[in-house]
């Protein structure tokens, strides 16, 4: 996997997590008999009296390298690969590290999840490559994802034994994919969660990603939660970072994601039931600081829009009768820069409100005038500087904001003309 520069390189925390593997040599011992290699999501080897089980693989094009980074861990035959979900970070490396006999475990609806990426390929490339770009790229755009027929879908629970050690797959409610599973050892109270609860622990989830995908629903999240809380594990072990230990700190955090997020959709429900609309409820729910967790994927106001959209649908009522039909707003942006004056005028008005620290107003107006002039250069001008003030106000924390504004602004900057 190659480095990006020092200028492309995230620095939210979610992007270190991502990007911790670099420079890795050894695969690390998280326990006696369970080893990490960090990649864009980490893998795990799992060893036995009986042979090896991989949970997960990591990238795709990083078979080899995480294959290398094993090795000297390896104790036997690789007797199965679990995969916790269809993500190509997660299972994308396993055609290099799978075996003659390894038995690839997946939760059911996994093919059909591989199916959705694969019709909506072009559409989701598309946009993902403006947000993962810098993180993903080699030489150019990434491969097609391998295409995995798994040997087993579990639809509940997959219990079994190997090499004198219980494992359990439970297929869950939730998850960032609806084949989503989680690896249970009951005797030695570790739980194996993928990306269940997000890339970042103690967080937010994104139940609506920027990219595109199919919505995760909020009580199967909280469903997915109480379920791994009423195992009571001692031992975490996630899709990103160092695991959690501890059975106290895990469910002190369990308890801690549970309250945050059941808060934002007790108050998001009471606020439509209310006829409040969405965007006011996405900028007055606030979180109360006991309960306060981490956003570095998710967001609380993505949230509250998600939860809407979940019970609402498509349809705002505040859009009114033309979000019923084909013909956008920006049908009439023409009519708009035309008796404002023209592009300029609209560009200056938006100078006075990003100058009065209102970066939103200010791109809402020069949405309109690029619409119409997309080379309009007081208005590009204009642009950067209100991206900028939202990109500093952001304080780096949110990756997926973060890489969005940071691609808007490489956009304008761009479309300048060269100093």
């Amino acid at each position: 996997m190659s480095t990006p520069s020092t200028a492309e390189k995230p620095q939210t925390p979610l992007g270190a997590l991502v990007m911790a593997g670099q420079g890795q040599t050894d695969a690390e011992a998280i326990t006696d008999t369970i080893f990490m290699v960090k990649d864009i999501s980490n893998a795990y080897l799992v060893t036995t009296a009986d042979g090896d089980l991989l949970v997960n693989t990591g990238f795709l094009g990083n078979g080899a390298r995480n294959k290398g980074l094993f090795a000297p861990h390896r104790t036997g035959a690789l007797k199965r690969i679990i995969v916790t979900q269809a993500h190509p970070d997660h299972y994308g490396a396993l055609p290099d590290q799978q075996e003659p006999g390894t038995e690839v475990i997946t939760g059911v609806n996994f093919v059909d999840t591989e199916d959705y990426f694969d019709r909506l390929g072009p559409f989701l490339g598309i946009r993902s490559g403006k947000l993962w770009a810098s993180m993903t790229r080699r030489d150019g755009p990434p491969p097609k994802p391998p295409r995995i027929i798994p040997d087993r879908m579990v639809e509940t629970v997959h219990a079994f034994e190997q090499g004198g050690r219980k494992f359990e797959v439970v297929k869950t409610p939730g998850g960032e994919t609806l084949c989503s599973v989680f690896v249970w050892m009951p005797e030695e109270k570790t739980i194996f969660t993928g990306n269940l609860f997000g890339p970042v622990w103690r967080s937010m989830p994104n139940l609506v990603t920027m990219r595109g995908d199919r919505p995760r629903l909020v009580r199967a999240y909280l469903q997915s939660l109480e379920h791994v809380r009423s195992l009571q594990p001692e031992l975490v072990i996630t899709g990103h970072g160092d695991p959690i230990r501890g059975a106290d700190t895990i469910r002190a955090n369990l308890d801690q994601m549970h309250a945050a997020v059941t808060y934002i959709e007790r108050e998001t429900i009471a606020g439509m039931n209310a006829g409040r609309h969405v965007q006011d409820l996405m900028r007055e729910i606030i979180l109360p600081e006991d309960i306060r967790i981490g956003e570095f994927h998710g967001k609380t106001s993505w949230v509250v829009r998600a939860i809407w959209e979940e019970n609402a649908g498509w349809f705002h009522y505040e859009d009114g009768t033309t979000a019923l039909y084909g013909v956008p707003r920006p049908a009439v942006y023409p009519d708009l820069v035309e008796l404002a004056g023209g592009a300029g005028a609209l560009a200056a008005r938006a100078h006075v409100h990003a100058a009065a620290g209102r970066p939103l107003e200010a791109l809402h107006l020069l949405d309109i005038a690029l619409g119409v002039a997309p080379d309009h250069e007081a208005a590009l001008t204009i642009k950067k500087a209100a991206l900028e003030q939202l990109l500093a106000r952001s304080g780096g924390t949110n990756l997926s904001e973060t890489m969005w504004l940071k691609a808007e602004i490489a956009d304008a900057e761009k479309r300048l003309p060269a100093a």
